[in-house]
Formats: C-alpha cells, sequence, structure tokens
C-alpha cells in the first residue's frame, strides 16, 4: 500500500487500537490514540545530524564539504568543533605553545550542546569564529547559522562525549593515514596559521599524536562508517549521501513507528492502485489486482524477517551459499479484511499456519465480543 493509504488508515483508525482488542465497547473512546498530525509534522522538522570525526589533518573538513556539495537541494550547514574553544586566560595566552588544543578539556561542550539543542528545535544560533593566530573568539563576529534539514558536526572530538553521540544519526570517522596527516598539517599551519615548522613539529611530538593515541582513536569504535583515504574515497562518499538523500525522504510515519516500512512507490504499483480505485474496474479485475498488490506487500515483509545462511550440494555437485527460510511462521487473520490478504500469504509461505479472529457487536450497549479459531 502506499505511503498516503497507510497515513489515512493510522489516522482513521477509531474503534479498535491496531496494538490490541477491547472488549468492553463504553471504553472504546478512552482508547489510546494513533500520533496525531501534528507530532508527525513536529518529528519532520528533527534535522539530519551527522558527526565527522578523525585525526588532525585527516581530511574531515573535505569529506563535509563534498557531502554538502552532493546535497546541493538540501538545506545542510556546518558547526566545527574548533569553533567551541574555551577562552583562554592570560596565563595560558603566555605559554599557549604548552597549551594542549588536541585535549577533551580544550572545548566548550557545554555550549556545543546548547547551540545543537537550539538549532535541533528550529532555532537559529551564533557560532563563535575561533582565530588560530591570536588563539581568540572574539577578533572576528560570530556566525549565524539557521536551521536547516541536515546539520554536519565536524571535529577531531566530536565522538568523545556521549552527550554529543547521542544526538547524531550518522557518525563518519575519517581515518587517514599518519604521515599523511602530519604533512598536511605542517603545510596547513605553516601556510595558513603563518606558524614555524619547528613550533608545528614540538607540538605535533609533544600532544597532537599522544591525543590522537589516547582520545581520538578510541572514538573510533563509535562510527557508523568509516571511510579511509578521507575525500580522495568518492565511492563512500557517494554512498553516504545516498543513505542521507533515502533517510530524508523517508515517510514521516517510517520516524515515529521503527517498524513500519512503506513500500516504494512504482510504475506497476500505482497501476494497480488506480485500477482498484477505479469504480469502472470489474468485480473479476478488482480482486486479481487487490490479491497481486497484497502478495507484494507479503513478499515485502518476507524480506524484512531474519535469514540463516546455508551450504547446499547442486545438482552438478558445486556447493552454493545460500540462506534458510524463517520456519516458525504463522499468521493472524482479522476477518473479514484479513481474509482478502489470506490467498497471497499462503501462496507466499509454504504451508504456514493461520488463525483467525472474529470482532462483531451485539446488543443494544454496543458490547464487544471476539470469537478466534
Amino acid at each position: 500500500m502506499d505511503s498516503k493509504s497507510v497515513e489515512d488508515m493510522i489516522e482513521g483508525l477509531s474503534g479498535f487500537h491496531f496494538s490490541g482488542f477491547h472488549m468492553d465497547g463504553s471504553k472504546l473512546n478512552n482508547i489510546e490514540k494513533p500520533t496525531t498530525t501534528l507530532a508527525i509534522e513536529n518529528v519532520h522538522k528533527q534535522p539530519f545530524i551527522i558527526g565527522v570525526a578523525g585525526g588532525a589533518a585527516s581530511g574531515k573538513t573535505t569529506v563535509c564539504d563534498m557531502i554538502i556539495q552532493q546535497l546541493h537541494d538540501q538545506r545542510v550547514v556546518l558547526v566545527n568543533q574548533d569553533s567551541f574553544y574555551h577562552k583562554l586566560t592570560e596565563e595560558e595566552l603566555a605559554t599557549v605553545h604548552e597549551y594542549n588544543f588536541d585535549h577533551p578539556d580544550s572545548f566548550d561542550t557545554e555550549k556545543l550542546l546548547d547551540s545543537m539543542e537550539n538549532l535541533r528545535h528550529g532555532q537559529a544560533v551564533d557560532i563563535p569564529n575561533y582565530d588560530f593566530k591570536s588563539y581568540k573568539n572574539s577578533v572576528f563576529p560570530a556566525r549565524r547559522v539557521n536551521p536547516a534539514d541536515v546539520i554536519i558536526l565536524e571535529g577531531i572530538l566530536i565522538f568523545h562525549d556521549p552527550r554529543v553521540r547521542e544526538l547524531m544519526n550518522m557518525k563518519i570517522f575519517v581515518d587517514t593515514d599518519a604521515d599523511v596527516r602530519l604533512a598536511r598539517r605542517i603545510r596547513r599551519d605553516t601556510v595558513e596559521k603563518g606558524r614555524d615548522i619547528g613550533v608545528v613539529l614540538d607540538q605535533y611530538s609533544k600532544f597532537v599524536k599522544s591525543a590522537f593515541d589516547d582520545f581520538i582513536l578510541p572514538t573510533k569504535k563509535y562510527a557508523d562508517i568509516i571511510i579511509p583515504r578521507g575525500g580522495d574515497n568518492h565511492v563512500a562518499i557517494d554512498l553516504i549521501v545516498q543513505h542521507i538523500r533515502t533517510k530524508l525522504g523517508q515517510h514521516d510515519l517510517c520516524k515515529i513507528y521503527p517498524n513500519l516500512y512503506v513500500i516504494q512507490s512504482t510504475f506497476q504499483i500505482r497501476g494497480m492502485h488506480t485500477l482498484i480505485r477505479d469504480s469502472q474496474t470489474t468485480k473479476h479485475d478488482f480482486v486479481f489486482y487487490a490479491d497481486r498488490l497484497i502478495r507484494l506487500v507479503v513478499e515485502h515483509g518476507l524480506g524484512h524477517l531474519p535469514f540463516t545462511e546455508k551450504q547446499v550440494i547442486t545438482p552438478t555437485g558445486s556447493v552454493y551459499t545460500g540462506v534458510d527460510f524463517c520456519k516458525r511462521l504463522c499468521g493472524v487473520s482479522v476477518i473479514r479484511s484479513g481474509e482478502s490478504m489470506e490467498n497471497a500469504l499462503r501462496a507466499c509461505c509454504k504451508g504456514i499456519k493461520i488463525g483467525k479472529i472474529l470482532i462483531h457487536r451485539e446488543g443494544e450497549d454496543n458490547g464487544q465480543q471476539v470469537s478466534y479459531l
């Protein structure tokens, strides 16, 4: 069934709650109602948050830029963890070369969480613009970031705090060879930040390498996706963008009910919907195409059942590695609508046992009775 009919069906339920049966008709008005349209709209406004972590100069920014470029038809904003460095004291500024910028305590995580919470709830925020030459966040005006469909959160330690990780719908770790990262860091710090190469190497040996081993690399285990070679891995980035597009295009009800799957509409499905909704369609054609449509629903549902790997010997004597169907299947048919699905269920599931439930009213008190087989 298409996404609209699913939504209409769930929102239109007004007798029996779809999660169970209630015997007392007098209590029907107190049945828990499905999520309202307002709640669906609020869920729809929730942005898709992507975390991109990795060592310094691993190519995180390049990966983020490529994702943003390919998601050109969506509202995407980038939030850098570097913007949330703590303001250094005068004593720390005097010995700034001894300050470890790669330690988790160097970031104002509370302020980062506050900014992300505002963005998640549709409020614009002002992100500090950190100056890496003066080591201050008050040199340049703050950057106004508006709410968006996709928020990319990038930083070396973005996976370190569990509260930040919980915000993310997808976590990406950019994995680049240490020698490549060091070469990039030397070029970046000497050219862009005007630092002496000796200072860069000294800071790397004192802080950067140890911080990567102690704090950054251990967060790799939290990643959903690991990208070797960073921005050079175009295949990985294409797959990530495709996944993001799928999630953004997912029906709102799927975001509310995690066990609900909406079949993607095709010309075949639209054609069958057209026929069964056409008042001029004959009874024979209606039954045929309705049964065909229900079979597609059953087949799609079977694809979400667990399968186990199995090896078999083919007639030619070779070994084929395939999967074994789930053998413990049963069905429940709620009469009378459920009876229309029984043929398709039997056609797709060999020997399936189907139980029947009939709900009917008796008497003036509108009481409910359940008969089952």
